[in-house]
């Protein structure tokens, strides 16, 4: 059948199961646009294209499908790195459509022209300029193969203007299989052999596990290996939710703030199995001293992160569900009688150090703590919200007064640390799972990036709720010059703030506000109840800090407690 460009893309993009674009129009993609209102597929306006891309980057991330944006050319392209960098440093699989200059204008500075392809090769998995018509559906299957297969991440398809109207003939059913792309999904069994040997001989063992383990699905078999195992469990935190919260076996999150427990734990290990993480430089501390006293297995679906930062006893290629699956199957059929007491000794002093140094906080009368916003709103949405979150203190307090059961659960910025990514990934996880309770946890400073993105939430009906920490400082940053610039808050105070309820408001929203801490459940309440978008502003105590904290370059057993 012969159908035009745009024609050819709406109809792949029916193959490949897709029911929300986010997206904002321009002349490049005028006539894609005029096929998309033709469908059935929801169309988000968002009101940058920055948000466009982490809308659909928290619609991936809620859903465990592809995310899909829609941009045009120039500018509109341009503003989507941000976005395209943060999925590809977190391994979230996207489809980034764009528009260009009609094709004998590339390369003559047309209005409005510009080369995404060049500029965002270095952070995406990979990307193409589609040429001809008849070039376009099988680009855009390998576009979304790509994307989902392997270690998942953000392709770009950059479709000139006359692509769009051109005709060619459209075949569906492709089959797609690029012989130069062949990722292991099936681990070596030989390896995962040594791997048993080692669990069966380890006395202080420690499962870690990252964000790869949730993109792979491997939560469900994640969780049963550590039980069978008896093995204690911490995560990146990228990772928070692959492992249940609530299980006596979670330390919490490992790393830079990570909980005093899992740090040490690291420190004392004398086998560590890592699954689906990269050993970025925020978990390791001083790389020299990481996880010194153990043998170290490393299973992830890409080769090159395996030995890039730590080295590896024993690596593990593969994708980390079907490793899971076979080490339980593996692990079934050992004996494993003495494990609980070869375990007890390990266990036991996991508890000290629990009750050492507890995450607590002391909430008094007059100031609210931050941390006393967050523990309220898991008890109030009794830990079942989808939260995402913003950059900085706001980020980490979150990560450590919420405590995920389950995955899909935990949105944020990793990698890159995007501040602004919060509200538009709100949006994208409300429209992926409309019956949950979505909350971006914000600070005053993060918020302010991406705030126009509550229209969108407004225009789309999208009632996502978010929480804002607000102590008028870029609080992370005053955190670390107070600890090490001698109090030197350069530039990090937020002198002049909107009023956010009446900003709220001038969306259409409601807005809220707690400036005591008897105010913090009413809002709250109020807040989650509401069935539109909402801001509630919590003035919490100035100089609240995140805790533990390891020092830049300090071992992470080395951890600022106070």
């Amino acid at each position: 059948m012969e159908m035009t460009g745009a024609q050819i893309l709406m109809a792949v993009l029916k193959e490949e199961k897709v029911d929300t674009v986010f997206g904002f129009p321009g002349g490049a993609v005028i006539d894609i646009y005029d096929e998309l209102v033709k469908t059935d597929i929801r169309h988000i306006l968002v009101r940058h294209e920055q948000g466009a891309v982490h809308a659909a980057d928290g619609y991936a991330r809620a859903s465990g499908r592809a995310g899909v944006c829609l941009v045009t050319s120039g500018p509109g392209a341009t503003n989507t790195v941000t976005g395209i960098a943060t999925a590809y440093m977190d391994s979230i699989p996207l489809v980034i459509i764009t528009g260009q200059v009609p094709t004998h204008l590339i390369g003559n500075d047309a209005f409005q022209e510009v080369d995404i392809v060049g500029i965002t090769r270095p952070c995406t998995k990979h990307n193409y300029l589609v040429k001809s018509a008849s070039d376009l559906a099988r680009t855009m299957r390998e576009a979304f193969f790509l994307a989902r297969s392997g270690r998942p991440g953000p392709v770009l398809v950059d479709i000139p203007k006359d692509v769009g109207t051109q005709m060619a003939e459209f075949h569906s059913d492709e089959d797609i299989k690029i012989k130069s792309y062949q990722p292991t999904y099936r681990p070596n069994m030989k390896q995962l052999k040594k791997v048993v040997g080692l669990i069966k001989k380890a006395r202080r063992p420690l499962l870690f596990g990252g964000g790869g383990v949730i993109l792979s699905g491997a939560s469900e078999a994640f969780t049963a290996f550590a039980r069978r195992t008896r093995m204690p469990v911490t995560t990146t935190l990228m990772g928070l939710g692959a492992f249940p919260g609530s299980d006596p076996l979670w330390l919490g999150m490992i790393g830079m703030h990570g909980t005093y427990r899992a740090n040490m734990s690291t420190g004392a290990c004398d086998l560590m199995i890592a699954i689906g993480v990269r050993f970025d430089d925020r978990v390791t501390g001083k790389i020299e001293t990481f996880a010194g006293n153990a043998k170290i297995v490393h299973i992830d679906i890409d080769p090159t992160s395996i030995r890039k930062n730590v080295g590896v006893a024993i690596p593990v290629v593969g994708d980390c569900q079907e490793a899971l699956k076979e080490l339980n199957r593996m692990i079934a059929q050992e004996n494993l009688d003495t494990l609980e007491d070869d375990r007890r000794e390990w266990l036991d002093q996991i508890a000290i150090w629990k009750e050492q140094h507890r995450m607590a906080y002391d909430q008094g009368d007059e100031v609210i703590k931050p941390q006393f916003v967050i523990d309220k709103l898991f008890e109030l949405t009794q830990g079942k919200a989808i939260i995402t979150t913003e950059v900085g203190q706001n980020q980490m307090w979150a990560a450590q007064y919420y405590h995920f059961d389950g995955p899909y659960q935990f949105i944020t910025s990793g990698g890159l640390g995007t501040m602004g990514f919060g509200l538009p990934a709100a949006i994208g996880a409300k429209a992926a799972q409309p019956d949950r309770i979505v909350v971006d946890v914000a600070g005053d400073g993060s918020i302010q990036m991406n705030i126009q993105e509550m229209a969108t939430a407004m225009q789309s009906c999208l009632p996502v709720k978010v929480l804002i920490l607000n102590n008028g400082y870029l609080g992370m940053v005053r955190q670390w010059q107070e600890l090490f610039y001698e109090k030197r808050y350069a530039c990090t105070t937020m002198d002049h703030q909107p009023d956010f309820v009446k900003l709220a408001e001038a969306f259409g929203a409601l807005g809220l506000r707690a400036t005591r801490p008897e105010e913090v459940i009413p809002v709250l309440k109020e807040g989650l109840a509401c069935e539109r978008p909402v801001i509630m502003d919590f003035v919490v105590e100035k100089e609240e800090s995140v805790y533990p904290m390891v020092p830049a370059g300090a071992n992470i057993t080395e951890m600022l407690l106070v």
